[in-house]
């Protein structure tokens, strides 16, 4: 059975043609085209080396509560045609690539296995080239656990090198009061991801970066977090293709994760409107991606 979809967050975003910019708000509450036009100006990079290799988020990028974004299956046929490397990343640490292969295939979205990073198998490549062969005590699901294990980890509660806290549906008061016990007896903390909640049917749900909170403050140790916004997580990806950032391209539908960690990464970004934030966000942030559009259909031709 495909793992049950994540939903994500979506408003209805301005019709697109093409690769046209959408409107996004620039300093006032009027948003049209030549203040996207703006936007995109300010942001823009130079146009630099030809774009070789491509980081994509999943959720708001390529599907939307289990059904694919329009022209999500023509990008990832693009890419595979033309022989690019690229890698979908994502946050998500609950499921395996093999799960998330599954679920875009049932989808529609056409994904190998290989080419699927999640802030599980990063945290798991982070931490094996930290202390090979050591030990953690894992508050996660399959996705995290799997990955742990093939990094030659040992899951244990009793002296752990690590607390590595990630993605479940299923917190304990158990589990986490175990994870600040063993930090406090001087267990190193590390986080998957930051995000501090997570879309189900019924509304939002706490996520890791949440329970990490809790977890800091009963104990006042700082998590490492290890996946979006954190470069580490684009620059393993990087590694993973063998790309390099002059030549590659992060698109995402977040603001404070996939542009920022692309931005800090130095790839150039591409922000969609099908996803978290919205064009009048835009603005809000200190930082700019180098091209807004509405969805990644425009960025089909880009390939």
């Amino acid at each position: 059975m495909d793992p049950k979809p994540r939903r994500k967050a979506q408003r209805k975003v301005p019709a697109s043609s093409g690769s046209e910019p959408v409107p996004a708000k620039v300093g006032s509450k009027a948003v049209g085209l030549e203040s996207a036009r703006e936007v995109v100006e300010r942001a823009s990079v130079p146009a630099g080396k030809p774009i070789e290799s491509w980081l994509t988020d999943m959720d708001g990028v390529l599907i939307h509560e289990g059904s694919p974004i329009p022209g999500a299956n023509e990008f990832i046929g693009r890419l595979r045609e033309s022989g690019r490397a690229f890698l979908v990343l994502t946050n998500n640490s609950i499921y395996t690539p093999r799960d998330l292969r599954a679920r875009l295939k049932y989808s529609g979205i056409d994904v190998p296995e290989s080419a699927i990073w999640t802030s599980a198998l990063a945290t798991a490549q982070f931490l094996q080239t930290q202390r090979p062969g050591g030990s953690a005590y894992v508050i996660g699901e399959a996705g995290l656990t799997t990955a742990m294990h093939e990094a030659g980890y040992v899951l244990t509660d009793n002296d752990p090198d690590y607390v590595v806290l990630g993605e479940t549906r299923n917190y304990s008061f158990e589990s986490i009061t175990r994870a600040i016990r063993l930090i406090n007896d001087g267990a190193r903390f590390i986080c998957t991801n930051p995000d501090a909640t997570g879309p189900s049917l019924e509304g939002a749900l706490p996520a890791a970066g949440s329970v990490a909170a809790l977890v800091t403050k009963a104990t006042g140790v700082d998590p490492y977090f290890v996946g979006k916004p954190n470069p580490l997580m684009m620059r393993e990806a990087l590694n993973k293709i063998s790309a390099h950032s002059e030549t590659s391209a992060m698109v995402g539908d977040r603001m404070d994760t996939d542009v920022l960690g692309g931005l800090e990464a130095g790839l150039r970004t591409f922000l969609v409107l099908t996803g978290v934030t919205q064009p009048h966000e835009v603005n809000r942030f200190p930082y700019l991606p180098s091209m807004i559009v509405a969805s990644i259909a425009d960025l089909v031709a880009h390939v």
